[in-house]
């Protein structure tokens, strides 16, 4: 059976750090967590969830709230903090909230009322006020995009600057007519709220500012979030008295929808519209043809969101912190003319 002892002496700290790492006690680099975890992984070290709920009086389990299981993103994010959260002994009960105010809030009830050490949420019905004051039921770590001016733990993405980036890539491979999918129209920007909560708002806000610097002309389509509402919007660009020669989706599954309706009509990716997604979720590099994205750091979302809770349980009256990943832009074949 491997102990803490074998962890430490692979990993090449001490037990103590090890054990800091993994329950959040005592703060540690991100260095030694890192090479904590690598060395948890390898040795296949697994929390004696049982004794150490004995010892501490929790329960070894969080909640994983997300607003639907099907959707290329929240199904990827949830298996891996499920799996982040295994390494460290806690078991996880993931549930869809339907992006509701009222599964969000089913979310926190279910939490207090099973006893959950905490909960990671990806909060789009809830406001500031209400997440702050549920917090103190349970802790909580929230992803997503809203404003919480540090009231709790709160892991987001980088959506202006990666909607700039992905726009400023269609505008340097020569697109003149741009369009975005998974936006209202863009003079009805500021007034618009989406089920989606900021997220989308945010993208359509960086994808509006390079266009305004560049100088162009630019529509927009939202007919939800599926592929089928991908395809639907497709339908929209297509009724355009010019079509446009590079679009920018707001998230990969409206992409791949996209491409498919454009398909159906006999219109090429590449050869004759560029396309770039968000997210570059898994599918994006096996889709034909494979797909640009905005990558963020998932596994720094998924660490970050591990790490906090797991100190939030640890230390309740911890000072909240306010973290946003990096991304990369990731280029393929959707945003690659062949030659000629």
């Amino acid at each position: 059976m491997v102990t803490m002892r074998d962890v430490a002496a692979e990993a090449g700290v001490s037990p103590m750090t090890v054990s800091n790492a993994l329950t959040g006690k005592r703060p540690v680099s991100e260095q030694t967590r890192r090479l904590v975890m690598a060395a948890v992984e390898r040795l296949g070290y697994q929390v004696n969830v049982a004794a150490r709920s004995l010892r501490q009086g929790r329960t070894g389990v969080v909640g994983i709230a997300v607003p639907t299981l099907d959707s290329h993103y929240y199904s990827q994010l949830s298996h891996h903090l499920v799996r982040s959260f295994a390494r460290a002994g806690l078991a996880c009960v993931v549930e869809e909230t339907r992006a509701s105010r009222e599964g969000e809030l089913a979310a926190f009830r279910d939490s207090r009322l099973n006893a959950y050490d905490g909960l990671v949420i990806a909060a789009l019905g809830l406001n500031e006020r209400e997440i702050n004051a549920l917090s103190r039921e349970v802790p909580v770590v929230v992803l997503g995009e809203q404003e919480l001016h540090q009231s709790v733990d709160h892991v987001s993405m980088p959506n202006v600057d990666g909607a700039e980036a992905a726009t400023r890539l269609l505008v340097e491979r020569g697109c003149s007519r741009v369009a975005i999918v998974g936006s209202p129209p863009l003079d009805q920007l500021e007034s618009a709220t989406l089920p989606e909560g900021a997220a989308f708002s945010l993208r359509a806000r960086g994808f509006l500012r390079v266009v305004e610097e560049a100088g162009l002309k630019a529509a927009a389509s939202y007919a939800g979030v599926t592929q089928a509402a991908g395809a639907r919007c497709a339908l929209d660009l297509l009724r355009l008295p010019q079509l446009p020669d590079g679009v920018f989706c707001v998230t990969d599954t409206l992409a791949f929808g996209l491409v498919r309706g454009l398909a159906d009509h006999g219109v090429r990716v590449p050869e004759d519209v560029l396309v770039i997604g968000y997210d570059d979720v898994e599918d994006a590099r096996y889709h034909i043809p494979s797909l640009s994205s905005i990558a963020p750091d998932h596994q720094g979302l998924v660490d970050h969101a591990v790490h906090l809770l797991r100190r939030r349980i640890a230390a309740p009256s911890a000072t909240p912190q306010d973290v946003t990943v990096p991304f990369r832009l990731v280029e393929r074949e959707s945003t690659r003319r062949p030659p000629g």
